[in-house]
């Protein structure tokens, strides 16, 4: 699991440029979500069970029933143990949840002002590739904003989402709190990958 440290303070540039964004979406009359204008946070549903990027913690994950691991520095996958502490002000990458045996999300973890456990840690992160999962039934289970991913196309997403902005093969949102990235399949049109993520301040150098 790799460990990167927040800044503790925005980048000035960031902000000016996500303000600068979300200007542009208002100038249309519409909001990133094309209702009232507010960055807002779009639920992931897996089997059923929400998930909240920014909100869910792994312990809620893993009282829900869900195969989490990580990536360990010898890059050998493990079950994640909720009772490892965390460093305060820390993002960690190299984080899954299994779905199935060919398609697992990736998830990032993130602590805020005090050292916790890792079961207390936030999901930060999720995102998630379907290209090696070829049942339909498995990818039936997931669902973006309530909107099953099999039937979730770029053309659905433009009409959900229109102050968003993309083309045929993406539509994107880059907001001050979260950023949603979906992925299609240029010949049938359908979603392939996602990534929802809240936005923290990272150095990535550190």
């Amino acid at each position: 699991m790799n460990t990167k440290k927040p800044r503790s303070r925005l980048c000035l540039f960031l902000a000016v440029f996500m303000l600068f964004l979300s200007a542009c979406g208002k100038d249309d009359g519409e909001s990133s979500q094309g209702g009232g204008g507010d960055d807002v946070l779009l639920p992931i549903s897996i089997n059923g069970k929400e998930v909240r990027v920014g909100e869910t913690t792994v312990q809620t994950l893993l009282d829900e029933g869900f195969d989490v691991s990580w990536v360990d520095e010898s890059y050998h996958r493990i079950t994640v143990d909720p009772a490892t502490q965390l460093e305060a002000n820390s993002y960690y990458t190299g984080g899954s949840i299994k779905v199935t045996d060919n398609m697992r999300f990736a998830i990032s973890f993130a602590t805020d002002e005090e050292e916790v456990s890792l079961g207390q840690a936030v999901i930060a992160r999720l995102e998630l590739t379907m290209a090696a999962e070829d049942d339909k039934s498995a990818l039936e289970t997931i669902s973006f904003d309530g909107v099953p991913i099999t039937e979730l196309t770029q053309e659905k997403a433009a009409e959900k989402y229109p102050g968003w902005t993309g083309n045929e093969v993406m539509w994107l949102h880059y907001g001050l709190e979260y950023k949603y990235d979906l992925n299609f399949d240029i010949s049938t049109g359908y979603l392939n990958k996602f990534a929802v993520e809240r936005t923290y301040d990272v150095d990535w150098n550190g």
